[in-house]
């Protein structure tokens, strides 16, 4: 695991995309719509895209590249929902609901397996350290063929990590994820995390 800054800085640039963003149930972007055309947006809520099935993490803020169709938006919702379950609850079912048995981690960590396997063996071994961990889908970003997520985590140290055993502290990082989705599951992705701030909550910075 490598330290990397508190400060993660992503810089987006969609030329001619429009959107429509959601945080509590409202809509932006379909008055923006009849201002520029003249005619009555007929776009939903993103959040009617969300899958309510209960289990499934809920994004918190979700923008959607409306360009996409709201068939191939809802599939890419779902697969970001997927993924991120198997973050927050470890359970293989959803990893594999998500991820081609193809995936790539292009950010592949140290002592990490490439392919689909890596995710489960890093979730394993987290969990050894955190039993308890949860991932909070902050913000959930679709455009195009790209997931973009910003993920808080939270947990409390009460395992084992790197010979240290936990007094309970609790731990709170972020990370963000770029996912790549192809015809129907997640194909290759890019991530960093504050590894920084998670080690020192660990205690085991140098």
């Amino acid at each position: 695991m490598h330290k990397l800054t508190r400060t993660i800085l992503i810089t987006a640039a969609f030329a001619g995309t429009a959107v429509l963003t959601a945080g509590t149930g409202v809509a932006v972007g379909a008055m923006d719509h009849h201002r520029q055309t003249g005619e009555p947006s007929t776009q939903e809520s993103p959040r009617s895209l969300i899958d309510r099935t209960p289990g499934l993490v809920q994004p918190a803020v979700l923008t959607v590249d409306r360009s996409i169709g709201r068939r191939r938006a809802s599939q890419e919702v779902r697969l970001a929902q997927q993924l991120y379950t198997f973050w927050n609850t470890g359970q293989q079912k959803y990893l594999d609901a998500a991820v081609s048995p193809y995936f790539k981690d292009n950010t592949l960590p140290g002592g990490r397996p490439q392919g689909p396997t890596g995710p489960a063996f890093a979730s394993k071994n987290f969990r050894t350290a955190v039993p308890d961990l949860t991932c909070e889908l902050a913000d959930l970003l679709i455009t195009g063929d790209k997931i973009t997520a910003r993920l808080v985590f939270r947990g409390h140290f009460t395992g084992t990590f790197d010979g240290v055993r936990g007094k309970g502290q609790e731990v709170r990082f972020n990370a963000i994820d770029i996912q790549h989705v192809g015809a129907d599951k997640i194909v290759e992705d890019w991530h960093i995390e504050d590894n920084e701030t998670l080690l020192s909550q660990l205690g085991v910075t140098g």
